[in-house]
C-alpha cells in the first residue's frame, strides 16, 4: 500500500506577520511558537495516519493430508486498517511434502509424529514466532484416510491433534478432519473464482470446475435447479449466496478408470467391435498396436490378472473403440438412476450451467497434445486419434523423456474425456465455454488454497471483506 503523503502549504499570513517592525517582538514570538505547535500536530497527525493505515502481515497455514503424502501450505497475507484481508497469493505462499500419507500410520498411528514434526519445523521457519500463537493451523485429510473406517480414521487423527496442540500454532480439534470429496469441489470452485477475480460476485458471472483426479472426479459450479440437499451446498461470500453442487465421483478418476477398463478387458465383459482374434486373445483397443506389455509395468491388483492381461491382450490402439468402452464405464449403474438427471452412472446431476474450467488430468493431457488453454474437444479428439493410431516403438522414439507406463495414458485419456465432457456431460466438440487449466494468473488451482480462503473469509469464520 503506497504511503498517504501530506504538503504543507504556505501560511501567507505566518510569513507577513514574522517580517513585521522588529519592535512588535511579543506578538510575532507568540505566533511563532503557535505555529510551531501547529506544525507539530500536523507532523504527529500524519504520522499516525500514515502507520495506522498500513497492512498488517498475518498467516494461515493448512496442512493436506492427501493419500500419498502430506503437504502444509504457509499462507501469507494482509489485513488493512478496515480489516479487509489482503491476499497475494502470486508470491505469499510456502509448502513442503512429505511421504508416506496418513493413511500408511495405520497400524502405528502414533508414529505419525515424525511425520508432522518435519512439516511443523518447516511452517516455523516460515512464520515469525511473534505470530505462532496468532497463526491458525488446519489438518485437511483427503482420500487416503476417507477409505478407512471410522474408527481408524479417529485413531490417526487424535494423534495428529495430539502434535498440533502443542505446535505452538493457533488449533481447536475440530480443525483436523477428513473432508469430503465435495468438500475439495468447493474449495477448488473458491480458488478459481478467486484467481478469476468472480468471487463475491454475481452468481451467474461465476466459472464452475470439473476435476479430473486419480481416483476421482469432482463437479463443482453454480445451478439455479432444483437439487437434492445431498448435493446442494449453499456458501456466502460478500453480498452474494451461491447455491452449489459439488458432488465427486469416486472411481472415475482416471488412473482408477483405466485400471478398471484392463480389469474388465480381461473378464471379457466390454469387447470391442473386432471380438478377439481367438478365444484366447482379448483386443485392448486403448493402447497403442505394437505394444507388448510386461507384467512389471502394470498396476493390475492381482498377479493372475496381470498374467492374463500380458498373455492374453493385444493391444490394437483405436480412438473411436476406445471411447466406446469408457463410455461403457461412465455409464455403469446407469440403470439404478432415479432422476432424470444421471449423465455419470446413476448420480444425479443438473445440466451444466455457464463456463468451466477443467483442471488435473484435464490439464496434463492437453498439456502433454501441446493444446491451447481454451482449445476444443475437437481439437483433443483429432489429436487422440492420431496417436491411438500410432505405432508403440514410433511414440517411444517421439517421445523418449517419457516413461513408458506414462507415455501409454494418452491414448485412453484423451477418449476417456472426450467420452466423459462430450458423450456424458453434454459438452459440444466446439464449445468455447470450457477451458484446460491448474493455474489462474499465477495462481494454482489448489484446493488447499481455495479452502484457506473459504476459512478466513466466510461469514461464519469472521465478518471480513474478502480483497484480492
Amino acid at each position: 500500500m503506497d504511503p498517504i503523503k501530506f504538503q504543507n502549504r504556505p501560511n501567507s499570513r505566518s510569513t507577513a506577520l514574522l517580517s513585521r517592525n522588529p519592535r512588535q517582538t511579543r506578538p510575532t514570538l507568540s505566533i511563532f511558537v503557535v505555529s510551531i505547535v501547529v506544525s507539530l500536530a500536523l507532523l504527529v497527525f500524519s504520522y499516525i495516519f500514515l502507520f495506522s493505515s498500513a497492512e498488517s502481515t498475518e498467516f494461515g497455514i493448512i496442512i493436506d493430508g492427501g493419500s500419498t503424502g502430506t503437504r502444509i501450505h504457509v499462507f501469507r497475507y494482509g489485513v488493512d486498517r478496515s480489516k479487509n484481508l489482503v491476499f497475494d497469493f502470486k508470491e505469499g505462499s510456502d509448502s513442503l511434502k512429505v511421504n508416506p500419507g496418513l493413511s500408511a500410520y495405520v497400524e502405528q498411528p502414533e508414529a505419525v509424529l515424525g511425520s508432522l514434526e518435519e512439516l511443523l519445523k518447516f511452517g516455523r521457519k516460515k512464520v515469525p514466532k511473534e505470530l505462532w500463537g496468532e497463526t491458525e493451523i488446519w489438518l485437511m485429510a483427503t482420500a487416503g484416510l476417507r477409505l478407512l473406517d471410522v474408527e481408524l480414521q479417529e485413531q490417526i487423527l487424535e494423534e495428529c491433534r495430539k502434535v498440533l496442540r502443542v505446535s505452538g500454532f493457533k488449533f481447536h480439534d475440530e480443525w483436523a478432519s477428513v473432508i469430503t470429496g465435495s468438500d475439495e469441489g468447493v474449495y477448488a470452485w473458491v480458488v478459481a473464482n478467486y484467481a478469476l477475480g468472480t468471487l463475491g460476485g454475481d452468481p451467474l458471472d461465476t466459472t464452475g470446475i470439473i476435476e479430473l483426479g486419480g481416483a476421482s472426479a469432482q463437479v463443482t459450479f453454480v445451478s439455479n435447479e432444483f437439487m437434492p440437499s445431498k448435493f446442494l451446498r449453499s456458501i456466502k461470500f460478500g453480498n452474494f449466496t451461491y447455491n452449489l453442487y459439488s458432488h465427486s465421483f469416486l472411481h472415475f478418476g482416471q488412473n482408477v478408470a483405466h485400471e478398471s477398463l484392463r480389469e474388465l478387458l480381461i473378464k471379457g465383459d466390454f469387447s470391442p467391435a473386432a471380438d478377439s482374434l481367438h478365444n484366447e486373445v482379448y483386443i485392448d483397443p486403448c493402447t497403442p498396436k505394437g505394444y507388448l506389455p510386461q507384467s512389471s509395468n502394470l498396476s493390475l491388483g492381482f498377479m493372475a490378472e496381470k498374467s492374463k492381461y500380458t498373455s492374453e491382450l493385444q493391444a490394437m490402439g483405436n480412438f473411436s473403440e476406445c471411447r466406446s468402452v469408457a463410455l461403457r464405464l461412465l455409464h455403469k449403474g446407469k440403470e439404478k438412476c432415479y432422476s432424470y438427471c444421471c449423465y455419470l452412472g446413476s448420480v444425479f446431476m443438473p445440466k451444466l450451467q455457464g463456463k468451466f474450467l477443467a483442471t488435473e488430468n484435464f490439464f496434463y493431457t492437453s498439456k502433454f497434445f501441446k493444446l491451447r488453454q481454451r482449445a476444443f474437444l475437437l481439437d483433443l479428439m483429432m489429436a487422440g486419434q492420431h496417436f491411438c493410431g500410432e505405432d508403440w516403438s514410433k511414440l517411444k522414439k517421439k517421445h523418449q523423456s517419457l516413461d513408458e507406463e506414462e507415455l501409454l495414458r494418452y491414448c485412453f485419456s484423451s477418449a476417456y474425456i472426450v467420452a466423459l465432457l462430450h458423450d456424458s456431460l453434454g459438452i459440444a466438440l466446439d464449445d468455447e465455454r470450457i477451458s484446460f487449466a491448474n493455474q489462474v494468473e499465477n495462481i494454482q488451482l489448489d484446493w488447499a488454497l481455495g479452502a484457506f480462503i473459504y476459512c478466513k473469509a466466510r461469514p461464519s469464520s469472521k465478518k471480513r471483506k474478502l480483497i484480492g
